[in-house]
């Protein structure tokens, strides 16, 4: 049965304004929660590359995205059998408890329905008194450790930013739901004392919160997103992390369309710092919340790896790309990277789909860009009428491109003079 998922997640009547959403589940398509039950086997093992197979074609029914994400970013190995995974779950939420339990005893607003949007303490450890609290918030006694401190600085600023996150959603109405996202993102800052939080997490945070019935899985689920970009979140007095992804970009770019490169270059937009929102909460403002999670959908079941469970359990490196089994049940960006000469080359999907969208605007570009500002407004009108499968097929051919392009370039020409083999290297970077 066919369900339009403006009803499961509806906006709020005075959001006028709200993108609207343009992915509708498609019969024979999209996964639905009939094919999902038939995807499994007796014992509870899941057929993976069917599953990837209906993903990337389709999406996922939104009856099932909660279950189907877990094992789209490695929560559950899909050689598992479904008693396997009941011990695992239930592991996990014992041990999710221990450290919301660790984080009730720092300050006693986590887990108590309310939120956080005032400093608790001053950068030294002094507690600032809330004249709106019951005066049950600060539980330690004596002087705090530097990461209790590290973490307590944090709360406010989560709390500001979940008041923020998806407010034209009606589930945000409910102050029980604005808590559990505040409470999964202050534990996960206890967690990861590295990053601990940045503005944009609670922005890919939200929809996770939303499918998951139970916080715990949530949490364990958001915690496997952000292995794969909390790289994005580090940050230097000097450099930020989705740095690198620019870079990255920027090379990309200047490999499959030279002339947009150097006309964006001569904009002094060479660094691609316009792409910095795209590529930090992965298209969040660019979508609308359903088509989001489409997107998102469609680019993790085509970087699917069925050997991202052992992986992420263990910290090993990524299965071998000559077991044919393996590249079978492999998404289809996954597959062509593994083929790929360059084994060392992990570039995500996302920064392709960057540089579709961007290429997809290659004539208004080229044509009506005549300073920074005007990129930056192209780009920005591209807010609530992108096309996922679209931007996500475009992704795919520019990583062909590329990949062809690189393989090219390293390939020595020792039978023609320097001249030569630039003129080559041009006709071949210029034929589209």
């Amino acid at each position: 049965m066919l369900i339009d998922p403006e009803t499961i997640y509806p906006t709020r009547p005075d959001c006028t304004d709200a993108p609207k959403s343009r992915f509708k589940p498609m019969p024979r398509r999209t996964l639905s929660p009939r094919r999902w039950k038939l995807l499994f086997n007796e014992e509870g093992c899941l057929d993976a590359a069917g599953m990837i197979m209906r993903v990337q074609r389709g999406g996922v029914h939104p009856n099932i995205k909660g279950e189907v994400w877990e094992y789209l970013l490695g929560c559950y190995d899909p050689k598992s059998t479904t008693e396997q995974r009941n011990q695992l779950r239930q592991q996990r939420r014992l041990e999710y408890e221990k450290l919301k339990t660790k984080c009730r005893e720092m300050d006693t607003t986590v887990g108590s329905g309310r939120v956080i949007t005032m400093p608790v303490i001053t950068e030294d450890g002094q507690p600032i008194e809330d004249p709106n609290s019951t005066g049950e918030q600060q539980t330690n006694n004596g002087p705090l450790t530097k990461e209790v401190i590290q973490w307590k600085l944090l709360l406010h600023q989560i709390g500001l930013d979940v008041n923020r996150t998806d407010r034209t959603l009606v589930y945000y109405e409910s102050q029980e739901n604005l808590a559990r996202l505040w409470d999964i993102l202050t534990v996960y800052a206890w967690v990861d004392t590295d990053i601990g939080y940045c503005q944009g997490m609670s922005d890919l945070c939200s929809p996770i919160s939303i499918i998951l019935e139970h916080e715990a899985d949530a949490f364990w689920c958001f915690e496997r997103l952000m292995r794969r970009v909390r790289e994005n979140f580090k940050s230097t007095s000097t450099s930020i992390g989705v740095r690198s992804q620019l870079t990255t970009l920027s090379t990309i770019m200047k490999a499959v369309d030279p002339k947009l490169h150097e006309h964006l270059e001569n904009l002094d937009g060479g660094e691609y710092l316009f792409a910095f929102r795209m590529l930090m909460v992965i298209f969040r403002r660019e979508f609308s919340f359903i088509d989001t999670m489409y997107l998102w959908e469609l680019m993790w079941s085509m970087e699917y790896n069925p050997g991202f469970f052992s992986m992420l359990e263990s910290n090993t490196g990524p299965p071998n790309a000559k077991d044919e089994n393996t590249l079978k049940q492999c998404g289809k960006f996954e597959r062509k990277k593994l083929q790929a000469a360059k084994q060392d080359d992990q570039i995500p999907l996302s920064v392709f789909v960057v540089a579709s969208v961007i290429e997809a605007r290659n004539k208004r570009l080229l044509g009506e860009a005549k300073g920074l500002d005007d990129v930056v407004k192209i780009l920005n009108e591209i807010t609530g009428s992108l096309d996922a499968r679209k931007a996500c097929r475009g992704a795919l051919t520019i990583q062909e491109k590329y990949l062809t392009t690189v393989s090219f370039l390293s390939i020595p020409i020792p039978l023609y003079g320097k001249e030569m083999q630039i003129k080559i290297i041009c006709t071949f970077l210029n034929c589209r």
